[in-house]
């Protein structure tokens, strides 16, 4: 009797234990369903058709697809324009899915780049010979791709070095760097690949895009809300989708307005621009210095300030002349922010010049 009773509580403990690992087992399969993912890479093209607005890049990789060929590549244009999106929905085409992590090789400016991983990591993973084909039937091109992302950061060393290895395991491998700058990249590079300029995106490609992404996700959003968002992110797609999915989580189901996306993609409003200008024109240097104060002490970044002067410099009735002083000053401040120089010195400095060139205008 006992021996039985034993038996029983045996054989209910270890049901209990099973639906415990069943009811785990359940609920860790809900949190990977669950899994949030940044809408920058949710929506990302999966193929090349779905690439927007560079029709001359996308044609003529179609027909490199056809053929199940390519060139070396060199994209270069803005941030946010599609570059890297274009040639990994490529690959994706090229090689399947199952076959792309073996076949592609990606490094970016997050990664060690100097010389001596281009010798080591570049040449050893070029050397490799390719082997595999595509479970679905496809003609798989018999080459790897080494993907070298914002090249324009890489030290002119390992430029240099790439230029051997480049001729050298051609049969084997293709290169596509991408850059901001097609003129830091060697000379000997750019006449190795097939260079393709990224456009900016339309305003009416990115409303497109933002519209298609908010009604996918549920984001109440007004047209103007849409407009102001593609002004603010000044072609840069990526950004504004970051801002669109920053303002949904901010809002938290409300109707997203412009007070939100000003706040969000750090935006001076207009009316501190306004009393920029205003207190310019009065004259008064305390005046000046009180609106700069106030306006550091608000958390806002002088490169932003620098950025949205220009822009009003620009529209606003000024003689050339003036514009032109004003712009070169503009210049002078943005290079010594960006070597690191004190904001409050370099926008009292700034504003002392446009007040230089208003007080002409009185």
């Amino acid at each position: 009797m006992q021996a039985f009773l034993k038996g029983t509580s045996i054989s209910t403990k270890s049901l209990l234990t099973k639906d415990r690992v069943a009811a785990t087992a359940g609920s860790s399969g809900e949190n990977k369903k669950a899994k949030p993912v940044p809408w920058v890479e949710k929506y990302r093209p999966k193929c090349v058709d779905e690439v927007a607005f560079q029709e001359e890049v996308v044609a003529v990789l179609k027909k490199s697809l056809e053929g199940a060929d390519l060139p070396n590549l060199l994209f270069y244009g803005p941030p946010g324009t599609g570059k890297t999106s274009t040639i990994l929905a490529a690959a994706r085409e090229l090689f399947g899915p199952e076959l792309f992590r073996l076949r592609v090789l990606e490094l970016n400016a997050s990664d060690e780049r100097g010389i001596q991983v281009v010798r080591e990591k570049v040449k050893n993973f070029a050397q490799l010979t390719v082997s595999g084909s595509r479970s679905d039937g496809k003609p798989c091109p018999p080459f790897k791709i080494v993907i070298l992302d914002e090249a324009d950061s890489m030290t002119s060393a390992a430029q240099a070095a790439l230029r051997r290895t480049m001729e050298k395991e051609s049969k084997t491998t293709r290169f596509c760097l991408i850059c901001n700058y097609v003129s830091r990249i060697i000379e000997p590079l750019t006449s190795r690949c097939s260079k393709f300029r990224f456009k900016p995106l339309s305003d009416k490609i990115q409303q497109q895009r933002l519209l298609d992404i908010a009604e996918k996700e549920n984001v109440k959003i007004s047209d103007e809300g849409i407009a102001y968002l593609v002004k603010v992110s000044e072609g840069d797609l990526r950004k504004a989708i970051t801002f669109l999915q920053s303002a949904t989580r901010l809002t938290g189901g409300k109707e997203i307005t412009e007070s939100v996306i000003t706040d969000i993609a750090g935006v001076i409003p207009a009316e501190k621009i306004d009393g920029v200008f205003a207190a310019c024109q009065s004259g008064s240097f305390d005046k000046l210095e009180a609106v700069v104060k106030d306006l550091i002490d608000e958390g806002h970044a002088a490169t932003q300030l620098v950025s949205q002067l220009h822009d009003v410099v620009v529209e606003n009735n000024l003689s050339d002349k003036q514009k032109s002083i004003i712009t070169e000053k503009l210049a002078e401040v943005d290079k010594c922010l960006a070597d690191g120089a004190d904001e409050h010195l370099q926008l009292i400095s700034l504003c002392a010049t446009v007040m230089q060139q208003l007080s002409q205008n009185c």
